[in-house]
C-alpha cells in the first residue's frame, strides 16, 4: 500500500510517523534480518533507517515512500556487511603480520584503511540524493538506467549525479596526496 508523504508526515506530526512506523517496520525488518541473518542488526538498522527520515523531514523530498525506505534499509544493509567484511579482512591481515615483512604490510594496510576511510568520509559529506545514487552505482553495481527508475529521476540526472560525486572525492584525493607528497624529503 503506498502512501505519500505530504499526507502520512505533515511537518513535526509525531502520531503519523508513528502510523508509517507501524505501517512500514515489519516489512523493513525482513528485508534487514533475511540478508543479515541477525536480529538486533537488522531492528537497529530499520530504527536507523526512521530516525533518518524523522530526522531529514524537512529537508527530503519523497515521491515514493515505502521505495524510499526499501532502498535506505538495503543500503544500511549493504554498509553494515561492507564494514564487517571489512573489519574481518582487517583482522586476519593482522594474523598474517608475524612474519618478517611485518612493518612494511602493516604501513600499506593503514594506508590503504586511511585512502578507504577518507573516500567514505567524502561519500558521507555529499548531499543526501547524490550520495544515495552514487552508492547505488559503485556498492550496488546498479545501471544509472535502474537507479533512475528505482529513484524516478531521469538518466541525465542521475548521470549527473555520479559525476559529481567522482569530480569530489577526485579533488578531495587530489588535495590530501599532494599534501602528503609535499611532505616528502
Amino acid at each position: 500500500m503506498e502512501h505519500s508523504n505530504e499526507l502520512l508526515l505533515p511537518g513535526d506530526d509525531e502520531q503519523a510517523f508513528t502510523k508509517l512506523y507501524e505501517l512500514y517496520w515489519e516489512k523493513l525488518y525482513v528485508i534487514a534480518r533475511n540478508r543479515l541473518n541477525d536480529r538486533a542488526v537488522a531492528e537497529d538498522i530499520v530504527h536507523d533507517v526512521f530516525l533518518a527520515l524523522w530526522k531529514n523531514r524537512k529537508n527530503t523530498s519523497i515521491r515514493s515512500l515505502e521505495n524510499y525506505l526499501v532502498t535506505a534499509t538495503k543500503y544500511l544493509v549493504l554498509t553494515h556487511i561492507k564494514k564487517k567484511a571489512y573489519a574481518e579482512k582487517y583482522v586476519q591481515e593482522a594474523g598474517k603480520m608475524a612474519h618478517p615483512s611485518f612493518d612494511s604490510t602493516l604501513n600499506d594496510a593503514l594506508h590503504h584503511r586511511r585512502i578507504l576511510e577518507l573516500v567514505q568520509k567524502e561519500i558521507d559529506l555529499l548531499p543526501e540524493k547524490c550520495k544515495l545514487i552514487f552508492q547505488y552505482s559503485r556498492e550496488e553495481g546498479m545501471s544509472a538506467k535502474e537507479i533512475a527508475a528505482v529513484l524516478e529521476l531521469s538518466k541525465k540526472t542521475v548521470d549527473n549525479q555520479i559525476q559529481k560525486a567522482l569530480d569530489r572525492i577526485r579533488g578531495r584525493l587530489k588535495q590530501v596526496l599532494s599534501s602528503l607528497f609535499s611532505l616528502l624529503p
